[in-house]
This record gives structure tokens, C-alpha cells and sequence, in this order.
């Protein structure tokens, strides 16, 4: 039993590192204006899907780097960018293709093959 909680203690602190910066107004616009495909994850960092997206989406950020802009955003800290993206619930996903434009939106926890999927559909190469 001991062994199980220390594994369990370790895996939870090793997820809890692995989280993106939030993303500015400034970060926003650059990343939709760049000419590569998008996804802005707005969460919190206190929510549960949240906290397991976070090293899937800090790894998708270094494998595509260059590629495609990875961004989150919590909405507790940025409660403007909540009512700009009109999120209703948390984690919520949107896509942004690579003139900026927004190709679709997912609400709830999203794995990373699942991200990558949409990611390629807004014309990541």
C-alpha cells in the first residue's frame, strides 16, 4: 500500500510540473496570425480534466514547435477571454485553422491523438 502512494504521490507531482503559461491577448493574436493551425485550451488549473490535459498539451507544444501554437488559458485568471471565446464549461478546446479562423471547438477532456487529429484537419503538416 505504501508503495502504491508513493507512485501515486509521484505521479501527481510529476503532472502537476508539466502545465503551458497562460496565454496573453498578445500571445492570442500572434499565435491566430501566424499562419499555422491553433488549438487554445481554456481550463483552470484547479480542474480535474484540466490538470490531465496539461502535460498532453506541454508536450504537443515542444513536438510542434515552429508547426503549431498550443495555447492555454485559465479562465479563472482570465475571466475577459472566457466571455471572448464564450466558454460555457471547462475544459473547452478550440481550433483555429491557419488563417486564424476558428474550425472547431470540444468541450470536456481531449487526448492527444485526438488533438493531433484536429490539429492536422486545420492543416498542420
Amino acid at each position: 500500500m505504501k508503495l502504491f502512494s508513493a507512485f501515486l504521490l509521484l505521479l501527481l507531482a510529476t503532472s502537476a510540473h508539466a502545465e503551458l503559461p497562460g496565454a496573453t491577448a498578445a500571445a492570442i493574436s500572434q499565435a491566430l496570425s501566424s499562419g499555422k493551425p491553433t488549438v487554445i485550451d481554456l481550463g483552470a488549473r484547479t480542474c480535474i480534466p484540466c490538470k490531465k490535459m496539461a502535460p498532453i498539451l506541454e508536450s504537443l507544444s515542444g513536438e510542434y514547435r515552429g508547426k503549431a501554437s498550443i495555447l492555454f488559458i485559465d479562465v479563472h485568471e482570465d475571466q475577459a477571454a472566457a466571455r471572448k471565446f464564450r466558454v460555457q464549461m471547462i475544459p473547452t478546446q478550440i481550433f483555429f485553422d491557419v488563417k486564424g479562423k476558428e474550425v472547431k471547438r470540444h468541450i470536456g477532456f481531449m487526448d492527444k491523438p485526438d488533438i493531433l487529429k484536429e490539429l492536422k484537419a486545420a492543416g498542420l503538416k
